[in-house]
């Protein structure tokens, strides 16, 4: 299916010339609506053929016009109206065969991430993004889009009990900044305090409330959800951040996951979870004050955590694989039958 959106693009040059925005819709438009050859196309413009070709293309590099496959067997648009009217948020889903792979799922997922971020985030705009396997994934994906004035921003801190962790953020921050032409905020903490007393003194100062009142201008937050399990296992799990006493404390208090390093109940409490207290990620409270907050979800692992973030009211924007919407459907309404004692 394709699709000719409005324009969006700046004028950018290319091959010498520079492609006025109306010019890329309206040859997007003639060869994709009207299905017009691209020698009728250059005759309407007043152009040559190779000039239309590159109008064309850039429509598809700028996200104005969208190219999709749909089987008609995918669940994916029911699926998509049933998370929207389950839980009032916008959900991109992805058609992927059920019997692909984990990473498989993951890779077709952060592609479609890539490109629908590149169509929200614009010139003049902060993006917060938190590091993890997701948006590492998420990260492979973006095409280079060029904005002014713009800026990206780390959420959560990386800084664990083996390494820095400081390398891996950055690099990860870093990419999205070189793919938007974006000034590049890190934030260098630990991903969580040893005590809560630390935090507290940490934040008051001036170094680290910039970064903070960064985040709080962010127009975008990206993110993935965590888990614990899972053979794509989260990195926050995975990686040394987390000692053998604070797995066994977060699973006593009934922890299925995490946004930004931030712990979630299956419920979406958060609130009186102990390691929140020296967590350094955007609370599930302040992510709400960011007006598009986008998940990015692959993986039956992370079908719990995903409901509990729900829950939580942490995201406007879901970007998920078609078995794990399933997933989420079906839980959901378990969890509904069995609260109204059905």
């Amino acid at each position: 299916m394709c699709s000719a959106q409005g324009p969006k693009a700046p004028d950018v040059g290319t091959g010498g010339g520079v492609e006025r925005e109306s010019d890329v819709l309206r040859a997007a438009s003639m060869y994709y609506l009207q299905d017009l050859k691209m020698e009728v196309i250059a005759r309407h413009l007043g152009t040559s053929r190779s000039t239309v070709s590159r109008l064309i293309k850039r429509a598809r590099e700028t996200g104005l016009v969208e190219i999709s496959l749909r089987p008609s067997s995918t669940r994916a648009p029911g699926l998509g109206r049933s998370i929207r009217a389950e839980f009032g948020v916008e959900a991109y889903v992805v058609p992927v065969p059920d019997s692909a792979a984990p990473v498989e799922r993951l890779d077709q997922v952060s592609m479609t991430a890539a490109r629908l971020l590149a169509t929200w985030f614009d010139s003049d705009m902060v993006m917060g993004v938190a590091w993890g396997t997701t948006l590492a994934a998420v990260s492979r994906f973006l095409q280079p889009k060029a904005t002014r004035g713009s800026a990206v921003v780390q959420l959560n801190g990386a800084a664990n009990m083996r390494t820095s962790g400081i390398d891996y953020a950055s690099d990860l921050i870093s990419s999205f900044g070189t793919a938007f032409g974006a000034a590049v905020h890190h934030f260098s903490v630990p991903a969580f305090f040893d005590y809560p007393e630390t935090k507290a003194a940490m934040w008051r100062e001036r170094s680290i409330r910039r970064v903070l009142d960064v985040q709080a201008r962010a127009d975008v937050a990206l993110f993935g959800i965590g888990a614990v399990t899972g053979s794509v296992p989260s990195h926050v799990y995975a990686a040394g951040y987390l000692d053998a006493d604070d797995i066994a404390e977060l699973k006593a208090q009934g922890v299925v996951g995490d946004v930004c390093t931030v712990f979630l109940r299956a419920d979406g409490s958060w609130r009186d979870v102990a390691l929140n207290d020296r967590a350094t990620g955007p609370t599930p409270e302040q992510l709400q004050r960011i007006p598009r907050r986008v998940a990015v979800v692959a993986g039956d692992n992370k079908v719990g955590p995903l409901l509990a973030a729900l829950r939580a009211g942490v995201m406007t924007d879901l970007v998920v694989d078609e078995r794990t919407a399933t997933r989420l459907i079906e839980r959901a309404h378990r969890a509904g039958r069995t609260a109204s004692g059905a």
